[in-house]
């Protein structure tokens, strides 16, 4: 598809991200964009070709983004200091951050996209799904949620020995792959030694148990001691 006929879904690309998009193209990390997968105030999600196969083009908004929400989160994060009042580079640094996430997931036995490459607020990553995207959580229940549950917990707790937390955990963010779990939405992630990384671990858990206990899960009231030792 033409970048023209991309402009039409809500004015997606301004010029410094079709600079990017093209730039990224003529690297050879994908041969063109394909359709959209989600149109957000945030990001944009988009299929791209890269011969036979797909990847996942995330495209974060530079104009529409919540730079301020963003700036909350990565405050905190020793990785990422002296950002305040730079919005572009907040957002630059808010690509980079899940890419870097994402990348530590991986390594840590996380069920999650592998990271390719990114260029300032563009992400690209591996396609999880066949010919559709894979389903989120919310609308796709597993045939056996508590299995889905426990592999889920399983994935948080390995992501906090490699010293980071989710941070937005929840059915939104969550594939369900085949009946396994995959996470993604990965930018909040913060490392443990964030002032705020235990109150993030506490949201996701919230998130997690209220969900399953509403599809007649047993959650575990005690995960969060489980999570950490």
């Amino acid at each position: 598809m033409s970048k023209e006929k991309f402009k039409t879904f809500k004015n997606v690309f301004d010029l410094h991200t079709e600079s990017a998009i093209f730039k990224l193209i003529s690297e050879g990390h994908f041969d063109g964009l394909e359709s959209p997968v989600s149109i957000g105030k945030e990001a944009n999600i988009f299929t791209a070709l890269k011969g036979r196969k797909r990847v996942i083009i995330k495209i974060y908004r530079l104009e529409n983004c919540d730079f301020n929400r963003m700036y909350e989160y990565i405050r905190y994060d020793t990785r990422y200091l002296s950002l305040k009042n730079k919005r572009r580079l907040i957002i630059f640094s808010w690509c980079q951050r899940e890419f870097r996430n994402l990348l530590k997931a991986r390594e840590a036995g996380v069920k999650a996209p592998t990271p390719i490459t990114f260029k300032d607020n563009i992400l690209v990553m591996e396609y999880i799904g066949d010919d559709q995207v894979a389903p989120k959580l919310k609308d796709r229940i597993p045939k056996d949620p508590l299995s889905f549950y426990n592999r889920l917990v399983k994935n948080v707790k390995n992501f906090y020995k490699a010293g980071l937390v989710h941070g937005d955990l929840s059915e939104f963010n969550i594939l369900n792959y085949k009946e396994r779990p995959v996470l993604i939405d990965f930018s909040q992630a913060s490392p443990l030694n964030s002032a705020n990384s235990s109150e993030l671990l506490e949201r996701d858990i919230k998130n997690i148990n209220r969900f399953f206990s509403k599809i007649g899960v047993e959650v575990d009231n005690n995960l969060k001691q489980h999570i950490k030792s």
